[in-house]
């Protein structure tokens, strides 16, 4: 069976586009590993399905897959691009839309410059619906600005002489990470950093992603802030790793970043590869992200 596919990106963060609504296609985890594989697929951070809408009054239904075949609630960039690609096709002429994932409602508006806003929904701070939760689950933690967990530093081992039978053992060293934690749909921790380009992004993304307070994993944000109004960010996905761009993970830096006093609605959020705003009035407010998504190539393939 041949399959019709988008690959699209918003600021390098690509994804695998596929149309549900036309096309009669089901997926298992290991072909979407496989689309996403960059050396035996089409290659992509996450593969994103389009399906009819669940609502009367919404245009289209979306499911995001992560590239290790992981249904993950929410992305910012990937929303970006199903509703870029949902008007693109010309399943409808309106550029307001309305759409549900697994996180739930979302409204778009496709804009003039080619750009899209998303309407992403409130913040959610309260820790086990993030979900954030210590091993003991009568002894959540309250909720708070900033958190703390103590992880073994992955680089810096010391080695260590015993002297009774002559042998070299590695000692690790640990450390405590403090980070705000939240949802946008989906889970983060959020820690701010003097420099980005020294972080190991991969490597301490990954033992916080996992830590076993966050039993559904969390992507990881590293932020740098240059002024009240601009941040750098680079982002450690769940089930991805470090990518070029992170739209929720744009959102929930400049949200924490904004309820610890640090920064001002609207922030500027600088990536490698270019920026999204992100609106918040704070409080009971909704979050509006603005960025591009834009189609890279069209094509086939054979499932």
């Amino acid at each position: 069976m041949l399959v019709n596919f988008e690959k699209m990106q918003g600021l390098g963060n690509d994804f695998v586009v596929i149309d549900l609504i036309t096309q009669n296609v089901r997926f298992e985890p290991f072909q979407i590993q496989r689309i996403a594989d960059r050396h035996f697929g089409i290659g992509c951070d996450q593969v994103i399905l389009l399906e009819p809408p669940i609502r009367p009054d919404a245009d289209f239904f979306y499911r995001i897959y992560n590239a290790d075949g992981q249904e993950v609630e929410q992305c910012g960039n990937g929303a970006r691009c199903a509703a870029r690609f949902f008007y693109d096709t010309g399943f409808v002429n309106h550029r307001t839309l309305q759409a549900d994932c697994l996180a739930g409602p979302i409204q778009f508006q496709i804009e003039e410059d080619e750009t899209v806003s998303v309407n992403m929904g409130k913040p959610i701070f309260t820790p086990e619906q993030i979900p954030f939760m210590p091993l003991i689950p009568l002894a959540l933690p309250p909720e708070t600005d900033l958190y703390s967990i103590q992880l073994i530093d992955p680089p810096l081992f010391q080695q260590i002489q015993n002297p009774e039978v002559h042998e070299f053992f590695f000692k690790p060293e640990t450390k405590t990470i403090h980070f705000a934690a939240l949802s946008i749909g989906n889970p983060h921790a959020i820690l701010q950093v003097s420099d980005i380009q020294m972080v190991q992004v991969n490597d301490w993304g990954r033992l916080i992603s996992t830590h076993p307070y966050f039993p559904k994993e969390t992507n990881v944000e590293f932020m740098q802030i240059i002024d009240q109004n601009n941040i750098r960010l680079r982002v450690y996905e769940r089930g991805v790793g470090e990518t070029l761009a992170c739209g929720t993970g744009a959102a929930a830096a400049a949200v924490a970043g904004i309820k610890l006093k640090h920064l001002q609605s609207p922030v500027n959020v600088a990536f490698s590869t270019g920026e999204l705003q992100i609106h918040w009035a704070g409080a009971d407010s909704t979050i509006t992200m603005r960025g591009p998504a834009l189609s890279v190539f069209a094509g086939r393939f054979r499932l």
